[in-house]
């Protein structure tokens, strides 16, 4: 029996390095990872290319443009990542007969809800990063209505840039930080979502559309912050700010949790506890 390939883009991402560290677990699959160097996903020609040649069965588009302060000015660019590469993915996927999961974010959300989003929740993004990849979501189901969509919030790991990483930096040569105390979310282990992505690879039946997915718990990021600082025994003095306090670029939704019940039901995924996948990563971050 032939292996089937599965093609991950944005290999060099939180989530494409979570991927890469599990997809030793899955030797039934032969893994493709790309970055923008190998695979120019805005380019609809070198991705129809790249798919002729390649034959993936399954497409995981983990590349984005993720700068959200700089996707404000950076506009053009945002799109062409997050809106345009993703039709382009979704089309190609569709014309190739490879599966599709697009990994999306909880910013297609305004935040004014007292209750967490759920996937058919009125979607209202407040600045360019959100609008942009809601665009990517909308064209993605448009040209490939087998699709899967996951939105993902606050994400983070041992790889990349992120807040726990920054934290912990900070930490180590800072008394005294102000964090944010009034936007909530939810908090993802790359590594969690990684797996979440795997067992939907791996189910029978693939059913399309949006589903949310991150760690269980809602926190704001001064929560965030004091775990961080509990797990690494830090002396650090944390300040709760509010969002005027720490004015930035583009605006946070102010509650942006999302309902996991879909992703639980359907595909049998169970979210873990945000302070136990925390505690996770501060561990291997301490260990490096």
């Amino acid at each position: 029996m032939e292996t089937k390939k599965i093609l991950v883009t944005g290999g060099n991402g939180q989530l494409g390095q979570s991927i890469q560290k599990l997809s030793k677990d899955f030797p039934e699959f032969e893994f493709i990872f790309t970055d923008s160097e190998t695979l120019d996903i805005t380019n609809k020609e070198d991705v129809f290319d790249f798919f002729w040649k390649n034959e993936p069965s399954f497409c995981i588009n983990a590349a984005a443009y993720t700068a959200v302060d700089l996707a404000e000015t950076d506009v053009e660019k945002a799109y062409l990542v997050n809106a345009n590469g993703t039709e382009n993915l979704a089309e190609a996927c569709k014309e190739y007969n490879a599966q599709f999961i697009h990994v999306s974010t909880d910013y297609v959300f305004d935040g004014e809800n007292q209750l967490p989003y759920t996937e058919d929740d009125f979607t209202n993004p407040i600045g360019v990063y959100g609008a942009s990849k809601l665009s990517g979501e909308e064209l993605a189901l448009e040209v490939n209505p087998c699709t899967v969509i996951l939105r993902t919030s606050w994400v983070y790991s041992e790889f990349g840039k992120n807040f726990v990483k920054t934290m912990l930096n900070l930490f180590a040569i800072k008394e005294e930080l102000g964090i944010v105390a009034d936007q909530f979310g939810q908090p993802t282990n790359a590594n969690d979502l990684a797996q979440a992505i795997m067992k939907i690879v791996k189910s029978e039946k693939i059913t399309p559309g949006i589903f949310n997915f991150s760690n269980a718990g809602k926190i704001s990021w001064f929560d965030f912050a004091s775990k961080i600082k509990e797990l690494s025994h830090s002396n650090v003095k944390l300040n709760p700010l509010e969002t005027w306090q720490y004015p930035t670029p583009a605006k946070r939704p102010q509650n942006s949790t999302l309902d996991l019940e879909k992703i639980q039901n359907i595909y049998q995924v169970q979210p873990i506890d945000w302070q136990v996948s925390l505690a996770k990563c501060v561990e291997i971050l301490k260990n490096e």
